[in-house]
């Protein structure tokens, strides 16, 4: 007889890892973080297009009035010295600054000749229209930085509506 060898038991799978119903839970973590980080981005890319927009509006040059284009014009010119500046208030063709620089340059070297500072500020300005030429006046004073002495002059700017109204010359009155 031959020697029986048990049977052998039918083999059995390995348990299923606990770890298996945590990966559906990962992906759905994931697609959140990954939504949130979406949204932000959006909402930042918003931020700054608004921003850009609010600065643009901000910073932008307001030509619709001869009057305050001219105000601005003297700021530049006159008190900050600022040629590029007060190009932006300046027509393209036919611009005659000559009176006005020759008036900056004698400030200028009264300064540095008797060693002080001249203010200078201006008027009211007055907004004139005649045979469809647009021109606005007003007085400028210069004022020796300590108040001892101050001078009033006359003068008139021609104005032409380019794009925005602009400077196109400077001419004394009086």
């Amino acid at each position: 007889m031959q020697p029986t060898t048990p049977p052998t038991p039918p083999a059995v799978p390995p348990p299923a890892p606990a770890a298996t119903p945590a990966k559906p839970r990962n992906r759905r973590i994931r697609l959140i973080l990954a939504m949130a980080a979406g949204i932000m981005a959006l909402l930042c890319l918003g931020g700054v297009g608004v921003f850009i927009s609010l600065y643009d509006e901000a910073t932008e040059i307001k030509r619709t009035a001869p009057d305050a284009v001219v105000d601005s014009f003297l700021r530049a010119y006159l008190v900050n010295r600022n040629d590029q500046e007060a190009s932006l208030f300046t027509c393209k063709e036919g611009l005659d600054l000559s009176r006005l620089d020759a008036f900056r340059t004698d400030i200028q070297s009264r300064e540095e000749r008797f060693s002080i500072g001249i203010r200078v500020d201006w008027t009211s300005l007055t907004v004139a229209t005649e045979n469809g030429q647009t021109s606005v006046s007003t007085d400028i004073r210069r004022t020796i930085s300590d108040g001892s002495e101050r001078t009033t002059d006359g003068w008139r700017f021609p104005m032409v509506d380019q794009d925005g109204w602009r400077v196109c010359g400077a001419v004394p009155v009086g």
